[in-house]
């Protein structure tokens, strides 16, 4: 069987050593099947082992393979799509209730760092950067939306006050939140797999799920074995392939790409961002950059929609690194990578259950990293019986792609073509 690798991402040079993990080559027979060893489904595996499930997470590649050891590290609020386009969308009740969910990601993350002693380099901060009036506008309106939901860790920033947490002279304002932040996403990834070891959990690598049997005792059939489960969690999102086609034809795989540079001087790596916060500004396609814990600044951005490998990505990144921070034009590059997330139509999250045992969450839209970590523990309580909050992702619209899988790609690119226009005439 072909043993899959880590892409060279800076990530994968610098991760903590794990252990090498089997793959699957026998029957076992379980509480819970978790498909998928990313942030969804390890969140998932922790919260249920946490109430005495027995679970076995199976993963086709490596732990955090995909999305969840590629991004760009940084603990983001809210869902893609923010509260206010849901309390547009659904009744004030059920507004309500995702609206009280939306902070409490990046808090679980906080907590398994600190229960489990994870050591993934977290620093708390995160700046929303506006390079126009309008921009800055958005994002007052933004704080007085997340201070109605109880969030108030955050500071508006004028063009003075940002300069001083960051060195780009294109941006007139922004916010600071105190409770955002950022972290080395494949090592709290390798964390979280460790301690769903360490509660009796079971992590198989290089063992895709080629096949479910469902009903109310489904079966994942891989290459060499098989798990009998009572409940069947998927978690693969962009990486799930035709596994369940039903999640296909809703969801789109895309690509962003990102770069780490050389080491930076402490001096230089300090003139650029003085807090180490992280920084992402409010174009509709969005640059976001943060520095590691050995100085290099990673930098990305970009959407490739269908998820094809960009087949230079230096070239599509570099210009957008210089044009935020002109004093690094010599910098070197020493790692350039791309990772896929899941894009729907609505850009919010899809949830819910197929016939009796199997549960889903994917299309986190590029703004996984915290959703992920909350999408477990409410799949978790799902399946202890306790749904309201299951059921209130559950119940949001969801639509196919218009023209179906054939014209998904030319017309998301289409769309994001008018977005970038807007942003760059400021309008």
């Amino acid at each position: 069987m072909a043993h899959i690798a880590y892409p060279p991402s800076y990530y994968a040079a610098s991760a903590n050593g794990a252990p090498a993990r089997p793959h699957l080559q026998e029957t076992l027979e379980t509480d819970v099947c978790v498909i998928g060893a990313g942030y969804t489904g390890l969140s998932s595996a922790l919260h249920l082992l946490e109430q005495g499930f027995k679970v076995v997470v199976v993963e086709a590649a490596r732990v955090g393979f995909g999305a969840s050891g590629r991004n760009g590290g940084q603990i983001v609020n809210s869902y893609s799509r923010d509260i206010d386009v849901i309390e547009r969308t659904v009744s004030h009740d059920h507004a309500q209730l995702l609206g009280a969910m939306a902070f409490e990601g990046g808090r679980i993350i906080r907590d398994r760092v600190a229960r489990y002693n994870i050591d993934c380099d977290l620093k708390n901060g995160g700046v929303f950067a506006a390079l126009t009036s309008k921009q800055l506008g958005h994002l007052e309106a933004q704080q007085r939306l997340w201070e109605r939901y109880g969030h108030t860790q955050l500071e508006l920033m004028d063009q003075r006050r940002i300069r001083e947490v960051v060195a780009c002279e294109r941006y007139i304002g922004g916010l600071l939140d105190m409770s955002g932040g950022h972290i080395h996403p494949l090592n709290l990834a390798l964390g979280e797999a460790a301690a769903v070891e360490s509660l009796g959990g079971k992590v198989f690598e290089q063992t895709p799920a080629t096949r479910i049997d469902r009903g109310p005792n489904p079966v994942v059939h891989t290459p060499q074995g098989q798990v009998k489960a009572k409940f069947v969690i998927v978690a693969g999102n962009a990486y799930l392939g035709n596994l369940v086609p039903e999640l296909a034809a809703k969801s789109m795989p895309c690509g962003t790409q990102v770069v780490a540079t050389e080491p930076l001087s402490d001096e230089l790596a300090h003139s650029l961002l003085p807090q180490d916060y992280c920084v992402e500004d409010c174009n509709y396609l969005l640059d976001y950059y943060r520095l590691t814990a050995d100085k290099r600044l990673i930098f990305g951005g970009g959407v490739v929609y269908g998820a094809r490998d960009p087949a230079n990505i230096e070239a599509l990144i570099r210009p957008n690194l210089v044009k935020a921070f002109p004093q690094l034009k010599n910098v070197k590059i020493d790692f350039a990578w791309t990772g896929n997330f899941l894009l729907t139509l609505s850009r919010l999250p899809q949830v819910g259950r197929i016939g009796e045992s199997l549960y889903y969450s994917q299309g986190c839209s590029g703004h996984g990293v915290t959703y992920t970590h909350l999408a477990g523990k409410v799949l978790a309580e799902a399946l202890r019986g306790q749904a309201e909050r299951f059921d209130a992702f559950a119940a949001l619209p969801h639509y196919p792609f218009p023209g179906g899988q054939a014209l998904r790609v030319p017309l998301s690119a289409l769309g994001a073509w008018y977005y970038s226009l807007r942003d760059k005439l400021g309008f």
